[in-house]
């Protein structure tokens, strides 16, 4: 199973070891500065989501074209977010706007957003990501449970979103024991409501739980009206910073 190294493929920057997934921000048109900062050299970048409208839209974005066709020049990964639906949702729309992802904006893989956890889920996501992968060479999948999921799950992709949720949760949190047999490598966190004079302690967190790929913002849900995502954290700079640069060209 591929999973995140700190290889070098083609053109590709790969970051060497922690660094930064980014669920997905607000449309290119409302945060230019935002995406633009993702193409910097030395971002200690994973890879970034792009997210059209709720997907890939109905038709090309030139804004989107442009923001992935620079990342895509900077070695940046692309990924499309399909959205799950926690297992609702048919596999051939999840294939349908994968495809529209591929033609349009040369996306590398998917992040699965909202991906069931349970073990009665596993033969129907195992069906999906394997289209999926058949849809492209080296196709790079996320699963967003936002949990810890049976650990088939492991099998299936080559990272899992372990925990999605705000600060208050996250550090008191738990890792399951199964993650121990695989390297940190494959799973990422998303923590929002996060105070800056946490993010240290955060990042610690994220390392003695085995988690290479994270988000950290101060952004918050508010009830779930916002998503915390949309928006880059007040303290990006600092967490660039403490990631630091291991950046292959």
């Amino acid at each position: 199973m591929p999973y995140l190294t700190s290889t070098t493929t083609g053109t590709r920057r790969t970051h060497l070891g922690p660094g930064v997934g980014v669920p997905g921000y607000a449309h290119p048109l409302l945060a230019p500065d935002q995406w633009n900062a993702l193409a910097r050299p030395g971002t200690p970048l994973h890879w970034t989501v792009l997210n059209v409208h709720d997907g890939p839209g109905i038709c090309p974005d030139p804004r989107c074209l442009e923001a992935a066709g620079r990342l895509r020049n900077a070695g940046v990964r692309v990924l499309g977010r399909l959205d799950a639906a926690y297992g609702r949702r048919p596999s051939g729309e999840l294939l349908s706007d994968a495809r529209r992802y591929l033609d349009w904006y040369r996306v590398d893989g998917f992040l699965l957003r909202r991906c069931p956890a349970h073990r009665e889920a596993l033969p129907g996501i195992r069906r999906t990501t394997a289209a999926l992968r058949a849809l492209r060479d080296e196709c790079h999948l996320v699963l967003g449970h936002g949990t810890h999921p049976h650990p088939g799950y492991a099998d299936l992709a080559d990272q899992l979103v372990t925990f999605q949720g705000p600060w208050s949760e996250y550090r008191w949190s738990q890792v399951a024991e199964w993650t121990a047999e695989h390297p940190p490598e494959r799973f990422c966190h998303f923590v929002h409501g996060l105070p800056r004079g946490h993010l240290d302690e955060a990042l610690r967190i994220a390392r003695w739980h085995g988690a290479n790929t994270v988000y950290f913002t101060d952004r918050t849900d508010r009830g779930g009206r916002v998503d915390p995502w949309e928006t880059m954290p007040g303290y990006w700079d600092t967490i660039v910073s403490r990631l630091g640069t291991g950046v292959s060209e």
